[in-house]
């Protein structure tokens, strides 16, 4: 590997989100364990580790095209976290903290 995904600033972020992430939705109701919670833990675990798999490819196409599906995976997470506001799931000052764009 010519560069360690863990020296990767975005992937470091990426993983705090996730922590963020974790922490926002032990919160949820019980109902939503198996559709919001895990839909947004879901969405945030993908940023990282699509980061790092990308890294560990063979070529800069295939690192591109995996920080391609990562992007795409913070505009779910981003989607997922207006729901749960909507829903009053989650309170402004908690879906600021842990919304990524």
């Amino acid at each position: 590997m010519k560069s360690h995904y863990k020296n990767l600033l975005f992937w470091q972020k990426a993983i705090a989100l996730v922590t963020q992430v974790y922490v926002v939705t032990r919160s949820f109701p019980r109902e939503e364990l198996y559709g919001l919670t895990w839909q947004i833990r879901r969405a945030a675990v993908s940023v990282p580790s699509n980061t790092a798999e990308g890294l560990a490819r063979l070529t800069p196409g295939e690192f591109r095209q995996l920080l391609g599906i990562a992007r795409g995976s913070l505009a779910e997470l981003h989607t997922q976290l207006s729901i749960a506001e909507i829903l009053e799931t989650v309170s402004q000052p908690v879906f600021d903290a842990a919304n990524p764009c």
